[in-house]
């Protein structure tokens, strides 16, 4: 959202206000300053251990008392995380007009990702303007009986964000070498394989079968792990437990986002369940396996610069083995074309509302 609420704050005739919810107090605060971005509500909903049900009531709440506050035209809401549905909900309850950030990304099955594919497509019923990344998001939206003059494609602002920070990177010296001392460590002879992982139907078994494949490509000689792991309790007992210790692996903490893009321009390729670099990685020409059995960025496989591996540990190691050793396999994804948008994403949806 930080390039929406950029292109928003630059506009003379919008008087735009930013509300969080104050989950991952650390991530947040991190993101919001690499952007230049301060809180105007801030719901501060996290607590320990918290369910999907005490995020919902905690927005909605909290929200309520900002919409009232505010009066605002339009609420803004991105993606497909609880706190976005829980906005819309609360936005909808109070008479404010919706429009939806990232709409109609859809893998047909409810449970895959679990809850996120249930909270777009239920933004999705009460949004009233939606803003797809592709031609394809806007046909899901068609098909379920969106009207036609209510979507507008407008390629990702992920994309915004992400060529933002990467020409940063390649403009400022002192940038890059502030990250290149962090980051010191990293060995230039070794393969860097950068991994993500937090998704919730992976908790669990999901978990130990990554862990599992991680540990076997630790084997190589060749290769190095990198993995920012997500401060979620489920993800961080498996990870820690199984991972620590091994010589080529990094478990490192969440980092802020221009190391993300960082990583993401060092690494051969990139192990995610995230949506986002299922998007960001192929724009700096990196391959992405996707550890999930179904995407709502088939796009990205479509186009050939990503594969569904799964949790299945053969599976993984196989495609990823492939791409540190298959010189041709690895030009082939790393050459395709990103379907998700040229960095104009977020002034295009400013412009729309505007008309």
């Amino acid at each position: 959202m930080a390039p929406v609420v950029a292109a928003a704050q630059k506009h003379p005739g919008i008087d735009a206000h930013v509300c969080v919810t104050g989950q991952h107090r650390q991530m947040l605060d991190e993101t919001m300053k690499v952007f230049g971005l301060s809180a105007d509500s801030d719901l501060n909903i996290m607590k320990t251990n918290q369910t999907l049900t005490d995020i919902t009531v905690g927005s909605l709440l909290g929200l309520q008392e900002t919409l009232a506050r505010w009066k605002p035209d339009w609420l803004l809401v991105q993606g497909d995380t609880t706190s976005a549905f829980a906005a819309a909900l609360g936005a909808f309850y109070g008479r404010v007009k919706v429009g939806h950030v990232e709409a109609g990304l859809r893998t047909g099955d409810k449970t895959q990702p679990w809850p996120e594919e249930a909270n777009r497509r239920l933004v999705s019923v009460v949004a009233d303007r939606h803003y797809a990344p592709t031609e394809q998001a806007r046909q899901n939206l068609l098909r379920e009986g969106i009207p036609e003059s209510d979507v507008s494609v407008t390629g990702n602002t992920v994309i915004d964000a992400l060529l933002s920070i990467s020409a940063r990177l390649d403009q400022e010296p002192a940038l890059r070498a502030e990250l290149d001392s962090r980051f010191g460590w990293m060995r230039d002879d070794r393969k860097l394989v950068l991994v993500t992982g937090h998704r919730r139907e992976s908790f669990g078994q999901g978990f130990h079968n990554i862990c599992e494949a991680l540990k076997q490509l630790a084997q190589r000689p060749d290769v190095q792990i990198v993995y920012p792991v997500h401060l979620n309790p489920n993800v961080r007992g498996p990870v820690f437990e199984l991972l620590s210790g091994l010589d080529n692996v990094r478990l490192i903490e969440p980092v802020d986002y221009v190391s993300l893009v960082y990583l993401l321009k060092r690494c051969r390729f990139a192990l995610t369940d995230s949506g986002g670099i299922q998007e960001e990685a192929p724009s700096l020409a990196k391959p992405v396996l996707v550890m999930r059995e179904t995407s709502e960025r088939m796009e990205a496989v479509d186009a050939g610069v990503a594969k569904l591996v799964g949790t299945d540990p053969a599976r993984i190691v196989k495609e990823a083995s492939r791409l540190l050793d298959d010189a041709k396999a690895y030009a082939a994804m790393s050459s395709g074309a990103n379907p998700f948008g040229d960095g104009n994403a977020a002034q295009r949806i400013i412009e729309d509302l505007l008309s």
